[in-house]
């Protein structure tokens, strides 16, 4: 009895441990500050947590929503907070999210395998979509405090070491093996494409139709617009563009409008 006793207390203790270390409820995040209660006209006694705290995740959500928009950089005093959510599990947790409806939305398209006409696309941006850049802004400090340094960034891109978003591999191949054509459209610059090209498959992305880096030309366009044109460049060669996945809203922007976007989370900058 007593050994069994001690068993469960061991395992209450090991999955409470667990559950703790994954956790990002907010009011769990209080970096050492103390509720307080107040008294409503009432009389009925209300928990009050740190301002700091909800205000940062309140920017934070609020980016996602696009509802700020055109930052230059994070609030200082919310730097930690960001750099936490991005290195924390529940980040991972949202892209797998993001990743299961997507899944779930491709069970109700009518690509198949066996019926595709290869006409059927989908398309991803790259970077903090494929590949994550949370390895450069660890390595630099800044998780957005400090305006991108952009000659610094494209020297990172251009070692080709990012690792892939967590879940993001699994979901190409999904796509890929369905039958759809994958277009991959960022906004690195053409003379990173050797680079690009070995450091997705290095990390096990492969099979993708085209891979659309801007030039010059296209460097003088906002990268909305940019972004946009591609699409419109595959609707006009008769593709039917059926998910858009990105972190940024300048992948989903203007016309032609795709069947269906998906965001992944990225609050550390803003490229419109």
């Amino acid at each position: 009895m007593a050994r069994s006793l001690l068993l469960s207390l061991t395992l209450a203790c090991f999955f409470t441990a667990m559950v703790s270390a994954r956790d990002w409820n907010i009011l769990n995040q209080l970096k050492g500050g103390k509720p307080t209660t107040t008294t409503s006209q009432n009389g009925v006694g209300s928990l009050k947590v740190s301002n700091l705290n909800g205000y940062c995740e309140s920017w934070r959500v609020n980016v996602e929503l696009h509802n700020i928009r055109d930052f230059t950089v994070v609030p200082q005093e919310c730097v930690w907070f960001v750099q936490k959510y991005m290195t924390s599990s529940q980040y991972e947790d949202d892209v797998e999210r993001a990743v299961d409806e997507a899944v779930l939305y491709l069970g109700k398209t009518c690509c198949e395998k066996k019926k595709c006409d290869g006409m059927d696309a989908w398309i991803f941006d790259i970077d903090d979509t494929l590949l994550s850049t949370i390895p450069y802004h660890k390595s630099n400090g800044c998780f957005g405090g400090e305006q991108l340094n952009t000659t610094k960034f494209e020297e990172w891109q251009n070692l080709g070491k990012a690792p892939a978003v967590p879940s993001m591999v699994k979901l190409f191949h999904e796509i890929r093996e369905r039958g759809f054509k994958i277009f991959l459209v960022s906004s690195r610059k053409e003379y990173l494409r050797s680079a690009t090209v070995e450091n997705l498959i290095e990390v096990g992305y492969h099979g993708w139709s085209n891979l659309l880096l801007r030039g010059e030309e296209e460097e003088k366009k906002s990268v909305s617009q940019y972004k946009a044109d591609v699409r419109t460049w595959l609707t006009s060669l008769g593709y039917r563009v059926w998910g858009v996945m990105g972190a940024q809203w300048n992948s989903f922007a203007g016309c032609p409008v795709p069947k269906r976007t998906f965001k992944l989370p990225n609050s550390i900058y803003y490229i419109a």
